[in-house]
Protein backbone atom coordinates (compact mmCIF):
# COMPACT_ATOMS: atom_id res chain seq x y z
CA UNK A 1 0.00 0.00 0.00
CA UNK A 2 1.15 3.69 -0.73
CA UNK A 3 2.53 5.52 2.38
CA UNK A 4 -0.26 7.66 3.31
CA UNK A 5 -0.14 11.71 2.17
CA UNK A 6 -2.12 12.93 5.27
CA UNK A 7 0.41 10.80 7.60
CA UNK A 8 3.82 12.50 5.81
CA UNK A 9 1.97 16.17 6.08
CA UNK A 10 1.55 15.41 9.87
CA UNK A 11 4.88 14.57 10.58
CA UNK A 12 6.24 17.18 8.68
CA UNK A 13 4.64 19.80 9.95
CA UNK A 14 5.85 18.03 13.86
CA UNK A 15 9.10 18.23 12.48
CA UNK A 16 8.47 21.86 12.22
CA UNK A 17 7.44 21.93 15.31
CA UNK A 18 3.71 22.81 14.90
CA UNK A 19 0.21 20.87 14.11
CA UNK A 20 -1.53 21.23 11.12
CA UNK A 21 -4.36 23.32 10.11
CA UNK A 22 -6.96 21.25 8.80
CA UNK A 23 -9.85 23.40 6.62
CA UNK A 24 -13.35 22.03 5.28
CA UNK A 25 -15.75 23.31 3.18
CA UNK A 26 -18.65 21.97 1.66
CA UNK A 27 -18.86 21.07 -1.78
CA UNK A 28 -20.95 23.11 -4.43
CA UNK A 29 -21.96 26.14 -2.37
CA UNK A 30 -22.91 28.09 -3.57
CA UNK A 31 -22.01 26.24 -6.84
CA UNK A 32 -19.30 23.78 -7.92
CA UNK A 33 -17.08 26.49 -9.67
CA UNK A 34 -16.79 28.57 -7.01
CA UNK A 35 -16.68 26.25 -3.81
CA UNK A 36 -13.57 25.68 -6.40
CA UNK A 37 -12.76 29.41 -6.08
CA UNK A 38 -13.05 29.07 -1.94
CA UNK A 39 -11.03 26.13 -1.52
CA UNK A 40 -8.12 27.47 -3.18
CA UNK A 41 -8.39 30.85 -1.31
CA UNK A 42 -8.24 28.41 1.74
CA UNK A 43 -5.08 26.68 0.55
CA UNK A 44 -3.56 29.85 -0.53
CA UNK A 45 -4.16 31.55 3.21
CA UNK A 46 -2.32 28.68 5.03
CA UNK A 47 -4.32 25.69 5.28
CA UNK A 48 -1.94 22.42 5.31
CA UNK A 49 -4.96 19.83 5.35
CA UNK A 50 -8.49 20.09 3.18
CA UNK A 51 -11.81 18.51 4.37
CA UNK A 52 -14.29 18.64 1.27
CA UNK A 53 -17.47 17.83 2.47
CA UNK A 54 -20.31 15.92 0.63
CA UNK A 55 -23.85 17.74 1.50
CA UNK A 56 -26.48 14.95 3.06
CA UNK A 57 -30.00 15.71 3.68
CA UNK A 58 -29.83 13.79 7.12
CA UNK A 59 -26.59 15.50 8.75
CA UNK A 60 -26.60 13.94 12.40
CA UNK A 61 -23.64 15.72 12.88
CA UNK A 62 -23.63 18.88 11.44
CA UNK A 63 -24.45 22.94 12.68
CA UNK A 64 -26.37 25.19 11.78
CA UNK A 65 -23.94 27.04 9.46
CA UNK A 66 -22.69 23.76 7.82
CA UNK A 67 -26.66 22.79 7.25
CA UNK A 68 -27.62 26.06 6.19
CA UNK A 69 -25.06 25.45 3.26
CA UNK A 70 -25.28 21.83 2.58
CA UNK A 71 -29.00 22.93 2.02
CA UNK A 72 -28.49 25.05 -0.27
CA UNK A 73 -25.74 22.95 -2.40
CA UNK A 74 -28.11 20.24 -2.46
CA UNK A 75 -30.79 22.78 -3.79
CA UNK A 76 -28.18 23.75 -6.52
CA UNK A 77 -28.24 20.45 -7.99
CA UNK A 78 -24.50 19.48 -6.26
CA UNK A 79 -24.02 15.67 -6.86
CA UNK A 80 -21.14 13.00 -4.95
CA UNK A 81 -19.48 12.94 -8.29
CA UNK A 82 -19.14 17.02 -7.75
CA UNK A 83 -17.05 16.36 -4.95
CA UNK A 84 -14.19 14.59 -7.72
CA UNK A 85 -13.81 18.23 -9.09
CA UNK A 86 -13.08 20.15 -6.25
CA UNK A 87 -10.16 17.67 -5.23
CA UNK A 88 -8.91 17.44 -8.41
CA UNK A 89 -8.01 21.30 -7.92
CA UNK A 90 -6.49 20.81 -4.66
CA UNK A 91 -5.32 17.27 -4.26
CA UNK A 92 -1.88 17.91 -5.94
CA UNK A 93 -1.27 21.28 -3.74
CA UNK A 94 -2.05 19.30 0.04
CA UNK A 95 -3.72 16.45 1.30
CA UNK A 96 -7.51 16.68 0.69
CA UNK A 97 -9.82 14.34 2.14
CA UNK A 98 -13.16 14.06 1.43
CA UNK A 99 -16.30 14.14 4.59
CA UNK A 100 -19.10 12.16 3.70
CA UNK A 101 -21.88 10.54 5.91
CA UNK A 102 -21.97 6.65 4.63
CA UNK A 103 -25.03 6.65 3.04
CA UNK A 104 -24.06 8.63 0.01
CA UNK A 105 -20.90 6.37 -0.58
CA UNK A 106 -23.23 3.75 -0.63
CA UNK A 107 -25.56 4.62 -3.04
CA UNK A 108 -22.34 6.15 -5.30
CA UNK A 109 -20.81 2.54 -5.26
CA UNK A 110 -18.45 2.32 -1.90
CA UNK A 111 -15.53 0.43 -4.40
CA UNK A 112 -16.24 3.09 -7.30
CA UNK A 113 -15.81 6.33 -5.08
CA UNK A 114 -12.84 4.62 -3.33
CA UNK A 115 -11.31 4.25 -6.88
CA UNK A 116 -12.10 8.07 -8.68
CA UNK A 117 -11.45 9.76 -5.43
CA UNK A 118 -7.79 8.20 -5.88
CA UNK A 119 -7.90 9.21 -9.38
CA UNK A 120 -8.22 12.57 -8.83
CA UNK A 121 -5.57 12.84 -6.43
CA UNK A 122 -7.91 12.32 -2.74
CA UNK A 123 -6.08 11.32 0.15
CA UNK A 124 -9.17 9.72 1.84
CA UNK A 125 -12.45 9.95 3.61
CA UNK A 126 -13.84 10.86 7.06
CA UNK A 127 -16.91 9.08 7.83
CA UNK A 128 -18.65 10.49 10.87
CA UNK A 129 -21.55 8.14 11.06
CA UNK A 130 -19.21 4.74 10.35
CA UNK A 131 -17.72 2.70 12.77
CA UNK A 132 -15.00 0.34 12.38
CA UNK A 133 -17.22 -2.29 13.31
CA UNK A 134 -19.39 -1.83 10.48
CA UNK A 135 -16.51 -1.00 8.07
CA UNK A 136 -15.48 -3.66 5.90
CA UNK A 137 -16.63 -2.90 2.93
CA UNK A 138 -15.06 0.62 2.89
CA UNK A 139 -11.95 -0.63 4.61
CA UNK A 140 -11.86 -3.00 1.75
CA UNK A 141 -11.96 -0.30 -1.02
CA UNK A 142 -9.44 2.26 0.77
CA UNK A 143 -6.80 -0.12 1.76
CA UNK A 144 -7.15 -1.25 -2.69
CA UNK A 145 -6.78 2.51 -3.76
CA UNK A 146 -4.02 3.75 -1.02
CA UNK A 147 -6.91 5.88 1.15
CA UNK A 148 -6.74 7.29 4.21
CA UNK A 149 -9.68 5.66 6.75
CA UNK A 150 -10.27 8.39 9.09
CA UNK A 151 -12.99 7.25 12.23
CA UNK A 152 -13.77 9.71 14.59
CA UNK A 153 -13.51 9.23 18.81
CA UNK A 154 -15.58 11.53 21.42
CA UNK A 155 -15.19 12.10 25.33
CA UNK A 156 -17.25 9.47 25.85
CA UNK A 157 -15.31 6.39 23.61
CA UNK A 158 -14.42 3.85 25.87
CA UNK A 159 -10.87 2.95 26.06
CA UNK A 160 -11.89 -0.50 24.26
CA UNK A 161 -13.31 1.84 21.66
CA UNK A 162 -10.37 4.11 21.57
CA UNK A 163 -8.11 1.28 20.46
CA UNK A 164 -10.21 -0.02 18.05
CA UNK A 165 -10.38 3.00 16.37
CA UNK A 166 -7.06 4.07 16.58
CA UNK A 167 -5.89 0.58 14.93
CA UNK A 168 -8.80 1.04 12.10
CA UNK A 169 -7.80 4.52 11.52
CA UNK A 170 -5.45 5.71 8.50
CA UNK A 171 -4.39 9.65 8.55
CA UNK A 172 -5.16 10.81 11.65
CA UNK A 173 -8.06 10.28 13.88
CA UNK A 174 -10.25 12.37 14.49
CA UNK A 175 -11.13 13.75 18.13
CA UNK A 176 -14.11 15.76 18.90
CA UNK A 177 -13.50 17.92 20.97
CA UNK A 178 -17.03 17.97 23.02
CA UNK A 179 -20.40 15.51 22.02
CA UNK A 180 -22.93 17.36 20.13
CA UNK A 181 -22.90 18.53 16.59
CA UNK A 182 -20.69 20.85 14.61
CA UNK A 183 -20.16 24.66 14.83
CA UNK A 184 -18.51 27.32 16.99
CA UNK A 185 -18.42 27.98 19.92
CA UNK A 186 -17.16 30.26 22.81
CA UNK A 187 -14.33 27.48 24.39
CA UNK A 188 -13.45 24.12 23.13
CA UNK A 189 -13.94 21.39 25.21
CA UNK A 190 -12.68 20.71 28.03
CA UNK A 191 -12.25 17.09 27.70
CA UNK A 192 -10.42 17.43 24.23
CA UNK A 193 -6.39 17.05 25.76
CA UNK A 194 -7.26 14.42 27.35
CA UNK A 195 -9.29 13.05 24.87
CA UNK A 196 -5.77 13.57 22.48
CA UNK A 197 -3.82 11.52 25.06
CA UNK A 198 -6.12 9.09 25.53
CA UNK A 199 -6.16 8.22 22.11
CA UNK A 200 -2.44 8.13 21.32
CA UNK A 201 -1.70 5.89 24.45
CA UNK A 202 -4.56 3.60 22.57
CA UNK A 203 -2.05 3.34 19.56
CA UNK A 204 -2.80 6.29 17.47
CA UNK A 205 -0.06 7.97 15.75
CA UNK A 206 -1.91 11.29 14.55
CA UNK A 207 -4.84 12.81 16.88
CA UNK A 208 -6.61 15.75 14.82
CA UNK A 209 -8.92 17.67 17.19
CA UNK A 210 -12.67 19.14 15.83
CA UNK A 211 -15.82 20.66 16.62
CA UNK A 212 -15.62 24.34 18.27
CA UNK A 213 -12.71 25.33 16.87
CA UNK A 214 -13.53 29.54 15.62
CA UNK A 215 -10.95 31.37 16.61
CA UNK A 216 -7.13 32.36 16.30
CA UNK A 217 -6.98 31.58 20.04
CA UNK A 218 -8.72 28.69 19.84
CA UNK A 219 -6.62 27.18 17.25
CA UNK A 220 -3.67 28.03 19.62
CA UNK A 221 -4.57 26.53 22.19
CA UNK A 222 -5.30 22.83 20.83
CA UNK A 223 -2.45 23.29 18.51
CA UNK A 224 -0.52 23.15 21.80
CA UNK A 225 -1.34 19.28 22.46
CA UNK A 226 -3.26 18.46 18.59
CA UNK A 227 -1.53 16.93 15.75
CA UNK A 228 -4.28 18.75 13.90
CA UNK A 229 -6.63 21.98 14.25
CA UNK A 230 -9.94 21.00 12.49
CA UNK A 231 -11.75 23.97 11.52
CA UNK A 232 -15.64 24.26 9.61
CA UNK A 233 -18.30 26.42 10.37
CA UNK A 234 -16.08 29.53 11.01
CA UNK A 235 -14.44 29.46 7.57
CA UNK A 236 -18.18 28.30 5.82
CA UNK A 237 -20.10 31.56 7.54
CA UNK A 238 -17.51 33.84 5.48
CA UNK A 239 -19.54 32.16 2.15
CA UNK A 240 -23.07 32.48 3.47
CA UNK A 241 -22.95 36.40 3.89
CA UNK A 242 -25.26 38.58 1.49
CA UNK A 243 -21.76 40.35 0.41
CA UNK A 244 -20.14 40.13 -3.38
CA UNK A 245 -18.59 36.50 -3.99
CA UNK A 246 -14.89 38.65 -4.22
CA UNK A 247 -15.65 39.92 -0.86
CA UNK A 248 -16.79 36.83 0.75
CA UNK A 249 -13.29 35.02 -0.38
CA UNK A 250 -11.57 37.51 1.00
CA UNK A 251 -12.61 37.32 4.35
CA UNK A 252 -12.55 33.46 4.08
CA UNK A 253 -8.61 34.26 3.19
CA UNK A 254 -8.61 36.49 6.33
CA UNK A 255 -10.05 34.20 8.45
CA UNK A 256 -7.98 31.36 7.37
CA UNK A 257 -4.82 33.70 7.86
CA UNK A 258 -5.83 34.28 11.67
CA UNK A 259 -6.64 30.60 12.29
CA UNK A 260 -3.16 29.33 10.66
CA UNK A 261 -1.28 31.90 12.62
CA UNK A 262 -3.07 30.82 15.83
CA UNK A 263 -1.89 26.90 15.07
CA UNK A 264 1.75 28.51 14.03
CA UNK A 265 2.23 30.64 17.77
CA UNK A 266 0.63 27.82 19.31
CA UNK A 267 3.62 25.23 20.03
CA UNK A 268 6.02 28.72 20.66
CA UNK A 269 3.51 29.53 23.50
CA UNK A 270 3.62 26.63 24.69
CA UNK A 271 8.07 26.21 24.91
CA UNK A 272 7.72 23.31 22.80
CA UNK A 273 5.39 20.05 21.26
CA UNK A 274 3.77 17.93 23.27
Amino acid sequence: MTASRTEARLDALRAEGRAALVGYLPVGYPDVARSVEAVVTMVDAGVDVVEIGVPYTDPVMDGPVIQEAAEASLAAGTRVRDVLAVVEAVGDRVPTLVMSYYNPLLRYGVEAFARDLAAAGGAGVITPDLIPDEAAEWTAAADTHGLDKVFLVAPSSTPDRLRLTASASRGFVYASSTMGVTGTRDTVGLRAEQLVQDTRAAGAQHVCVGIGVSTGDHAAEVGRYADGVIVGSALVRTLLADSPWSTRLDDLGKVTGELAAGVARARTSAGGSS
